[in-house]
């Protein structure tokens, strides 16, 4: 359906059961630097394949996907600055292109609702919200940035078994890196999300930030590297590996 231009929409609970991921396609001049970047920020960029340059199909995460195709938006960077949102990149595609695809948050979200734990975008149709914070990732080469994470309120009851739950997916983020006030990193209006949209956070409820895999996009901003491509915030690659493959027995 997404090959064929049916949805465009966030993938969040889509295909329930099945691992998603964000992607980053780069020229293979910046490939080892931005290898070296997840390797040192295995939190928000905890990577689960990388393509050979050139290729565009999948070798553990799928067979017959075809990554320039297989996502419902893509977003196309040239020299750090978001050019255009577009909803495939055949034509865009070059030899020398390196695939990085990279573990998603919303591969955890089945086993919280499963556990009877509220995930709010779902329950409001809408895409998470992502927030650009003032935590500093480790430097590789040229790309640097700060942490985004996703937020989810939940009832102060749900908190604990939340952390628990999530804390088994260390290749989709795992665990939160922050429960509580948003200003303590850096969020200044959590009403106001960098990514995604606003949900409602109910009286009582604490939110917890997980650490995303939009950092890369923050990443490349700041790089500026001559072209990057990207998945559009919330609208992921959908695997054929099951979540539960991906969580730590």
């Amino acid at each position: 359906m997404i090959r064929k231009g049916g949805w465009k929409k966030p993938t969040a609970g889509l295909a329930p059961g099945y691992a998603q991921a964000n992607l980053v396609v780069l020229p293979q001049r910046y490939a080892f630097d931005f290898l070296l970047f997840c390797q040192r920020n295995p939190k928000p960029c905890p990577l689960l394949e990388v393509l050979e340059p050139g290729r565009a199909a999948t070798t553990f995460l799928s067979s017959g996907a075809d990554i320039r195709t297989d996502l419902p938006l893509y977003n196309i960077y040239r020299k750090g600055k978001l050019e255009e949102t577009v909803p495939g990149i055949k034509g865009l595609w070059q030899e020398d292109f390196i695939t990085f695809l990279i573990g998603c948050s919303y591969s955890f979200e089945e086993a919280l609702i499963r556990a009877g734990i509220p995930v709010r975008h779902i329950e409001e149709g809408k895409n998470v919200p992502m927030y650009i914070t003032d935590i500093p990732c480790n430097a590789a080469g040229i790309f640097g940035g700060t942490l985004v994470v996703t937020m989810r309120p939940m009832p102060p009851e749900r908190v604990v078994p939340a952390v628990r739950i999530t804390s088994r997916y260390t290749s989709v983020h795992g665990g939160p890196v922050h429960i509580g006030n948003p200003a303590a990193i850096g969020i200044k209006n959590i009403g106001r999300p960098d990514f995604g949209e606003a949900v409602t956070i109910k009286q009582g409820e604490v939110p917890l930030f997980w650490a995303c895999g939009v950092t890369p996009q923050v990443a490349v901003m700041k790089a500026k590297p001559d072209v990057c491509i990207t998945h559009a915030p919330g609208h992921m690659f959908i695997s054929d590996v099951l979540n539960e493959e991906l969580a730590n027995q």
